[in-house]
C-alpha cells in the first residue's frame, strides 16, 4: 500500500511538472567551441518564440558571442555588436531597434537551464519588454528556504520602488513631489513630513493592489533542487529551455572574464533550428 501512495504522488509530482510548460517540437542547437547546447521554446512564450526562430532562420546570431557571463547567475548572448568587436569593447548595446512585449507566466520560472530573454532596466521599462535578440540562460544555484524568503522581500521591495517611479510621474505625483520640495526649502519640516507620509500612503495602496509576491510549491521545490535565479521571476520572460548540454553552461560561465564579465577569449556561437 505504501508503494502504491508513493508511486501516486510521484506521477502527481511528474504531471504538475509536465503542465508546468509545452515544448515546441522544434529544436535550437547552439553551438559552441565548448560543445552543443539543444533547447527547447515554449509554446505558452509564442510571440518570444516566433521571433526567436525568425531570428535564427535568418542566422542572425552566427558569430556572436557569449559577450557577458557570471559563474552562478547565467550566460548572456545575442548583442548584434558583438561579431565584430575587438578585445576590451564594452557589449551588450546592439539589439535590433523593437522590443518584444512581455509574456511573463507564472509557470515558467528561472531555472537552471531556463533561456530567457535579456531587457532594460525597470527605471526605463516598466512593462518588461523584451530585448528583441539578447538573450541568457540560467546557471544559477540551488537555494535554501532562507535565500528564497530574501527573495521574496527582494522581488516586493522592487514593486514597491516600479509603483513609486510611477506614481511620481503621475500629475498628482508631480504636485505633491513639488509642494514637498518647496515645504523642505522655506524649512518647514513638520509639514514636509506630512506630505511626504501622504505620499508614501499613496504609493502603498498602489503597491498592496497586487498581493505580495511568494514562491509556489513548484517554485520552492525546483530552486532548493535543480538550482536557478529566483529573483528574476515575475520580471523577465523565461521562453524556453536546455534539454542537453547543462554542464556546458557550467564550463562558459567558469571561464575568466574582465570587469564587465565579457570572457577574456572569445565564446562565439551559432544556432540553428531543427524543426
Amino acid at each position: 500500500m505504501k508503494k502504491l501512495i508513493c508511486l501516486i504522488f510521484c506521477l502527481n509530482g511528474l504531471l504538475c511538472h509536465l503542465k508546468a510548460q509545452t515544448l515546441s517540437k522544434e529544436t535550437v542547437i547552439i553551438e559552441t567551441v565548448y560543445g552543443k547546447i539543444k533547447l527547447k521554446l515554449y509554446e505558452e512564450t509564442p510571440i518570444h518564440k516566433a521571433n526567436f526562430m525568425k531570428l535564427v532562420k535568418q542566422s542572425l546570431f552566427d558569430s556572436t558571442l557569449f559577450h557577458r557571463v557570471i559563474a552562478n547567475f547565467m550566460i548572456q548572448g545575442g548583442d548584434t555588436l558583438s561579431k565584430h568587436a575587438k578585445a576590451g569593447d564594452s557589449l551588450g548595446h546592439g539589439d535590433l531597434g523593437y522590443t518584444i512585449p512581455a509574456e511573463i507566466n507564472t509557470k515558467l520560472i528561472h531555472k537552471k537551464g531556463a533561456l530567457a530573454a535579456a531587457r532594460e532596466g525597470d527605471d526605463i521599462n516598466p512593462k518588461f519588454a523584451s530585448s528583441a535578440a539578447q538573450f541568457y540562460i540560467v546557471m544559477g544555484k540551488k537555494r535554501t528556504l532562507e535565500d528564497l524568503k530574501k527573495y521574496e522581500d527582494r522581488i516586493n521591495n522592487n514593486h514597491y520602488t516600479n509603483c513609486a517611479r510611477s506614481f511620481i510621474k503621475t500629475e498628482e505625483g508631480k504636485n505633491l513631489k513639488q509642494y514637498y520640495n518647496r515645504l523642505k526649502t522655506e524649512n518647514k519640516p513638520d509639514s514636509a513630513a506630512i506630505v511626504n507620509k501622504q505620499i508614501e500612503e499613496l504609493i502603498n495602496a498602489q503597491h498592496l493592489k497586487t498581493p505580495l509576491y511568494k514562491f509556489n510549491e513548484h517554485q520552492i521545490k525546483t530552486y532548493t533542487t535543480i538550482g536557478g535565479t529566483p529573483h528574476l521571476d515575475g520580471t523577465y520572460t523565461v521562453f524556453g529551455e536546455v534539454i542537453h548540454g547543462l554542464e556546458l553552461i557550467d564550463k562558459i560561465a567558469a571561464v575568466k572574464t574582465d570587469k564587465r564579465d565579457r570572457p577574456l577569449e572569445d565564446i562565439r556561437i551559432k544556432i540553428i533550428l531543427i524543426e
